[in-house]
């Protein structure tokens, strides 16, 4: 008797039954929230060219109800298709941080895009001045365009740690397919050159838009489209391990 009358023991047991109502709530309320982001998510999916084999999963490992979901049926699609579903359920109203269930994260879709270096922002200027040039019909880099791989190399070392892409754009002249694998082939390169400066291939993806993305207000067949941007998709950093740090899949 003396223990139930004891200060301490009173406010714990106070603290305890808050916890138990908070849970309770949480109960009751989530699913009214997770049920319309799930059929949002669904749609989502399916235009960002996931169609009916990604699925989101609106709950934690234990089962519970949760803002934050986990994608998965991915392992077909490449990793451009897997960055727009994963963007595209991030940009949902009232989604948290959305994953893969096969490693890749995406952080939350409130956080900016930008780390807070802002390299995307440092390469976009880059670019915006000078364009990385290859040879004609080809993905080899020119040679008069190493000295701004450099530097997007330095724009990019702040950025260490994110998941970052690599999109090649063509104009719309040729066969589009010729224009796509030319386009893929280039970020290729860029990516490879990247490398050689000491950026980490594992945290860069690429992806090949032919002329499907001409700059707005140019028309399609303008040389000007044939060009490469950056984007960061990812902006949580990724912790190495003492021996080696993995691919994110």
């Amino acid at each position: 008797m003396h223990i139930l009358r004891s200060p301490a023991f009173a406010i714990a047991l106070g603290a305890f039954v808050c916890a138990l109502l908070a849970i309770a709530a949480a109960r009751l309320s989530t699913p009214a929230l997770i049920g319309p982001l799930a059929a949002q998510a669904e749609l989502a999916i399916a235009q960002a060219g996931g169609g009916a084999q990604v699925k989101a999963r609106f709950a934690s490992r234990s089962g519970w109800p949760s803002r934050h979901p986990e994608l998965s049926g991915a392992e077909h699609l490449d990793e451009p298709v897997r960055a727009n579903i994963a963007r595209a359920i991030a940009a949902l109203p009232g989604v948290g941080g959305v994953s893969w269930s096969d490693g890749d994260m995406l952080a939350d879709a409130g956080a900016p895009i930008l780390n807070p270096m802002h390299c995307q922002e440092d390469v976009a200027a880059l670019l915006r001045a000078h364009t990385i040039r290859f040879e004609e019909s080809s993905a080899r880099i020119d040679a008069a365009s190493r000295g701004l791989i450099d530097e997007v190399a330095t724009a990019l070392s702040p950025c260490l740690g994110a998941i970052i892409a690599i999109t090649g754009h063509t104009d719309s002249t040729g066969p589009e397919p010729v224009n796509v694998a030319l386009s893929r082939e280039r970020a290729a390169a860029v990516r490879a050159a990247l490398v050689e400066r000491g950026i980490p291939g594992n945290g860069l993806r690429i992806e090949g838009m032919g002329s499907a993305r001409p700059v707005e207000g140019l028309p399609s067949e303008d040389p000007v489209n044939r060009r490469i941007e950056f984007s960061v998709l990812q902006t949580e950093p990724i912790i190495p391990t003492p021996v080696d740090t993995p691919s994110a899949r």
